[in-house]
């Protein structure tokens, strides 16, 4: 489904649906609050897939982040979606699916003046198979340390994702608090 048919899900400051819009008039500069979801994805190593956004991405191309990130569709569980997501985005099925930061939210704004307002839940899963991402999604993609990536974002932000940025520390903490 193209960016023009794709269906995001408004959401109220509680992250109750309130309506639904198409994905390409979302992300502007009075991107309104919407529903997303994050996921970072390991490898039977416990490394973490990182990948590069693909220089057509309207917000942030070009840059490094996590796995892959998407939208639900108006009823899609979140947990379908991910799924989804993994296959479309990067020809992989996902095992071990976890919910790690249900209440993740962020407000960001690329150099463009474009705006991403998401409350986005943020899982974590396994990869299953070869990676074999799309194109027009991903232009580059590494198997890495997280305390490297970790190492690698503080150091030099601007060259990753801002919602990368604020999900590591708090999957930390959560790692950490288990």
């Amino acid at each position: 489904m193209s960016a023009e048919q794709e269906l995001v899900v408004l959401v109220d400051d509680d992250g109750a649906p309130i309506g639904s819009a198409p994905k390409a008039t979302v992300h502007d500069r009075a991107t309104p609050l919407h529903l997303a979801f994050s996921c970072h994805v390991s490898d039977d190593e416990g490394r973490l897939l990182v990948t590069r956004r693909s220089l057509a991405k309207l917000t942030w191309p070009g840059v490094w982040t996590n796995s892959f990130c998407g939208h639900p569709g108006p009823g899609e569980d979140l947990e379908g979606a991910v799924i989804r997501r993994a296959r479309d985005e990067l020809g992989v099925e996902l095992t071990d699916l976890e919910l790690v930061l249900p209440s993740f939210r962020y407000r960001a704004v690329d150099a463009s003046g474009i705006v991403e307002h998401e409350i986005c839940p943020v899982f974590r899963a396994r990869a299953v198979g070869t990676v074999s991402p799309e194109p027009d999604e991903v232009m580059d993609w590494h198997w890495v340390d997280e305390r490297e990536l970790a190492v690698a974002v503080s150091a030099i932000p601007f060259a990753f994702s801002p919602w990368l940025a604020l999900q590591l520390p708090l999957l930390e903490a959560a790692s950490a608090a288990r």
